[in-house]
């Protein structure tokens, strides 16, 4: 039964029982702090990530409404940095596909700046907020998760919103790059409603895949979100947050209908983005954690172990 309780106390992160035997055992051992201490009673290595991701999710969950939301419009507004480094590149470079590669370099930046500047992005919410949901499914949690994903993907799209509407009628950009904005949006748009949920869903396990690997990049961290995000550019898989930048300047310009753009790509896009990043993702790697859990707690060994025993 003390099997039992302290493993459910390592996977939930060492809180109360787990914070106070951590301390008893430091007290010990001068090498390893508390920390180091609670990791090492987890039973793998992605038990690790994922507690420091639910830990993370936690202090997420209850941050003030209004914090979140200015959070997120400073996300959508550093997002929109990644059709503006595109749309730049593409009109200074020639139509081959060496020039697509290239234009593609400039998708990351708006990856970089929000996830090292620590703003409110939604498809990285849909891992780390998802996380402690599912350690403790109860009906206020769930409450403020969809507290949490309404404030920030409102302060997303507003973002977005207003650095399109600025980008457009303020003398910012000459003629090429005002057409490029237009080719992007014209190139997005031409995928149907299904093509944008199912890109949709590949963006969404892209992105939890990069949160998932960041706590342990260390000094790597910015050349895994160059990695990812760069390919999510060069498959044209589309994001919610990046796509709607790209979809409003469309619509602020006359190009395209509201109707097209909330019906053909921001519904489509967003529940891709949900169920790539929560409902596939998540769910998985949560369930992985959850059974090596089980196995700690009933004392369970693998092949290899019983064949040596």
């Amino acid at each position: 039964m003390h099997q039992q309780h302290q493993a459910d106390d390592n996977f939930e992160g060492g809180e109360e029982h787990g914070e106070d035997s951590s301390r008893s055992e430091s007290s010990s051992s001068e090498d390893s702090s508390p920390k180091e201490e609670r990791e090492a009673k987890l039973p793998s290595r992605a038990a690790v990530v994922h507690q420091h991701l639910r830990l993370e999710g936690q202090k997420e969950l209850s941050r003030d409404s209004m914090a979140l939301l200015w959070s997120a419009i400073a996300a959508g507004i550093s997002m929109s940095f990644s059709m503006v480094a595109r749309g730049v590149l593409h009109a200074h470079l020639p139509e081959t596909d060496t020039g697509f590669l290239v234009e593609c370099i400039g998708y990351t930046v708006g990856f970089i700046v929000v996830i090292l500047a620590r703003q409110q992005l939604f498809t990285e919410n849909t891992v780390t907020a998802v996380l402690p949901v599912m350690s403790h499914p109860t009906l206020p949690n769930v409450g403020a998760l969809g507290r949490l994903w309404g404030v920030v993907l409102i302060g997303n799209l507003l973002g977005a919103a207003l650095s399109s509407f600025t980008f457009l009628h303020l003398p910012m950009f000459d003629e090429a790059t005002h057409q490029a904005f237009i080719a992007l949006g014209e190139h997005m748009m031409a995928n149907t409603p299904m093509e944008m949920f199912s890109k949709g869903i590949l963006a969404g396990w892209m992105i939890a895949t990069l949160v998932w690997l960041i706590p342990a990049a260390d000094q790597a961290k910015v050349w895994i979100i160059i990695i990812i995000t760069y390919v999510m550019a060069i498959g044209g898989f589309t994001h919610i947050i990046v796509g709607t930048s790209e979809a409003l300047y469309l619509v602020f310009d006359g190009q395209l209908s509201w109707y097209d753009a909330v019906v053909g790509f921001a519904l489509p896009t967003l529940a891709g983005n949900v169920i790539g990043g929560t409902f596939i993702f998540a769910l998985i790697s949560h369930a992985q954690i959850r059974g090596d859990v089980e196995a700690q707690r009933e004392c369970k060994q693998g092949l290899f172990q019983r064949r040596k025993r």
